[in-house]
């Protein structure tokens, strides 16, 4: 049996920036991404700290280095800048491993600059 559970999450991003005329998706700085192995196109639960608001998208790469949490087409209209989010990704993982397994995450402060993990 497979059960689905927290596989990653950024903890306290900030919105750094929203537009409404887009498709829709989250870009991230792709080294946040990769700090807790999240990869462009994956689905993601955001929940706005902030207001409450809470979505389902996907990731897109945003450029290293610029720390940038951008929301895009509707989900823009549920966060403002500023706003603090969580970023969760979810795992399949076997029964075998649901016990010891341990999803990677890491804390951001007000830039966007991971403080812990």
């Amino acid at each position: 049996m497979l059960r689905i559970v927290l596989g990653a999450k950024l903890h306290k991003a900030r919105v750094t920036s929203r537009s409404v005329e887009y498709e829709g998706s989250l870009e991230v700085d792709q080294d946040l991404l990769d700090k807790v192995d999240m990869i462009p196109g994956e689905r993601i639960d955001v929940y706005n700290i902030t207001n409450g608001a809470r979505f389902s998208t996907y990731l897109l790469s945003g450029e290293r280095g610029k720390r940038v949490v951008s929301v895009k087409g509707a989900a823009a209209r549920l966060c403002e800048v500023g706003d603090e989010v969580i970023i969760a990704a979810y795992r399949m993982v076997d029964e075998t491993e649901v016990r010891t397994f341990k999803p990677r995450t890491a804390i951001l402060d007000e830039r966007n600059e991971p403080v812990s993990s």
